[in-house]
């Protein structure tokens, strides 16, 4: 079944949540943050995170409207994988640009916010396009939803 737009939320919301987090709390020492200290290192990736998260929801309604031009309303998994690019350039400008997302002074480097962001999508997008059907069963036959 193809997931609806209240599972691809729900998905989104609760993977990157739980398998995110661990990611990010794994890698977040590793990052070339610079001059910040640990605890302000796990602040900002961890901050970085939650934006995904929320940007996600805003994303996935975009999405859900544009896959109602598809004959099928549905994506190729490869579109899925491909979206990683407009969502980290939107969330590197909000984090560049402004302090939406984190002050002006705990400003990641960009190699930092790029591999946070990346190995936290890619494990995401790979988790959600196999494990999930393994740990999960029956969330492809409810839609996506999890809850």
């Amino acid at each position: 079944m193809t997931p609806t737009l209240w599972g691809r939320i729900q998905t989104r919301v609760i993977v990157l949540g739980v398998i995110g987090a661990v990611i990010t709390l794994l890698i977040t020492p590793l990052l070339p943050m610079g001059r910040l200290s640990l605890e302000q290192g796990y602040r900002v990736t961890l901050t970085i995170l939650a934006a995904v998260i929320l940007l996600g929801v805003g994303w996935e309604l975009a999405y859900h409207g544009l896959q109602q031009f598809r004959w099928d309303k549905d994506w190729p998994t490869v579109f899925g994988l491909v979206t990683i690019a407009n969502e980290g350039l939107l969330l590197w400008l909000l984090v560049r640009y402004t302090s939406a997302v984190v002050p002006r002074d705990l400003r990641p480097s960009a190699p930092a916010f790029g591999i946070d962001f990346t190995l936290t999508w890619l494990v995401y997008w790979g988790f959600v396009n196999g494990p999930i059907r393994v740990v999960l069963p029956r969330w492809r036959y409810t839609g996506g939803r999890v809850l």
